[in-house]
């Protein structure tokens, strides 16, 4: 592992910790030496990242609802984190249109109960709130968006997230400023595929339940779709990076940061669907377009923020997301031990 011992005996809370990439981020941590907590509903799918990987046996887990704010509190002060990792969200925007009262909840009043908490609690240093590419105002160019870019959101996912965006700047001006000691930043970053996720309408969970489990052609809805695909990994990577910065107070990385892949890893839905049949040896689609939910066309995140100030890169391109993203699955699929060749995989990206 890297970061030299940094987050061994560090007591850390992951809101969100029992989904695709909060179950990656405990495993990471664990495997760290860090003393970590999980606030999140239970697994909301079958089979689950969190349970292969039984995290429930390894970590403190309080399994609520983060809109009960006397529940974040009673988890925040049982706790007593250095560190808070919020990643507890309704995370996809087709949902968000079938339910937007509940996507605004989770997403907006879940942010502010975790602000508050921190903010009533105290002890907290560094907190990293993780919120989407989606924030933006997008205008459907090829310019990639920077982090001062207008915010904005078509969708309730996207404009739920740009409300996160508004609420944590709130809170960081008005109640934690660097005399307060907490130092809060924000994270961007979306369209992360790995091993491991099994969510409703994602294109590779869908791809693996389609053509592994089915050996049936898959249905592509929005085949034009440009999307800044990157493995879990990589975001990750750069959470912690921000976390441990705004642990040892480095004032400059309060704010917004976008965690992106290189361009060449910006690629339309349809291309992405070919490669991915190409490293699972079998498959088909189909094109069934669905103009009744609308979603962006184009969408790509400019990082080079966070290259110059935090010297964090994606340490993988698209070839090698794929193949390690299907490597995963492949192996799950034949009964292989995949607690262990997640840790391999972890391994090998911080080799």
């Amino acid at each position: 592992m890297s970061y030299d011992g940094f987050f061994s005996g560090k007591k850390i809370l992951i809101t969100g910790h029992t989904g695709f990439k909060g179950s990656w981020l405990s495993k990471m941590l664990i495997g760290m030496g860090a003393d970590v907590s999980g606030y999140s509903l239970r697994p909301s799918t079958k089979p689950n990242l969190f349970s292969i990987l039984s995290l429930r046996k390894r970590m403190r887990n309080h399994f609520q609802d983060i809109r009960d704010y006397r529940k974040v509190l009673g988890a925040m002060q049982q706790e007593k984190p250095e560190i808070v990792i919020h990643m507890a969200a309704q995370p996809l925007v087709r949902d968000s249109y079938n339910d937007p009262p509940y996507t605004y909840e989770t997403n907006v009043i879940g942010t502010v109960n975790v602000l508050q908490t921190i903010k009533e609690v105290g002890g907290v240093k560094a907190a990293v709130m993780v919120t989407t590419d989606k924030v933006y105002e997008n205008k459907e160019t090829q310019t990639p968006y920077k982090e001062d870019d207008e915010l904005g959101g078509y969708d309730p996912y996207s404009a739920s997230k740009a409300c996160c965006e508004i609420a944590i700047r709130s809170y960081t001006r008005s109640f934690f400023n660097p005399e307060k000691g907490t130092l809060i930043a924000s994270a961007r970053a979306g369209n992360v595929i790995g091993g491991g996720d099994w969510s409703m309408d994602r294109l590779v969970p869908d791809m693996v339940r389609t053509i592994l489990e089915k050996d049936e052609q898959l249905v592509l809805r929005n085949p034009d779709a440009i999307r800044p695909w990157q493995h879990v990994l990589d975001p990750l990577n750069g959470y912690l990076m921000l976390a441990k910065g705004l642990y040892e107070g480095r004032n400059d990385l309060v704010g917004a940061w976008n965690f992106a892949p290189e361009e060449s890893s910006c690629i339309n839905v349809e291309h992405l669907v070919g490669k991915a049949i190409s490293k699972i040896g079998k498959g088909g689609y189909r094109i069934e377009r669905d103009e009744g939910k609308h979603e962006m066309k184009t969408l790509r995140l400019d990082a080079s923020k966070a290259k110059a100030v935090l010297g964090w890169a994606p340490k993988m391109d698209i070839e090698k997301t794929l193949d390690r993203t299907f490597e995963w699955y492949r192996s799950y699929y034949s009964g292989k031990r995949m607690d262990a060749l997640t840790g391999r995989q972890i391994d090998e990206f911080f080799g």
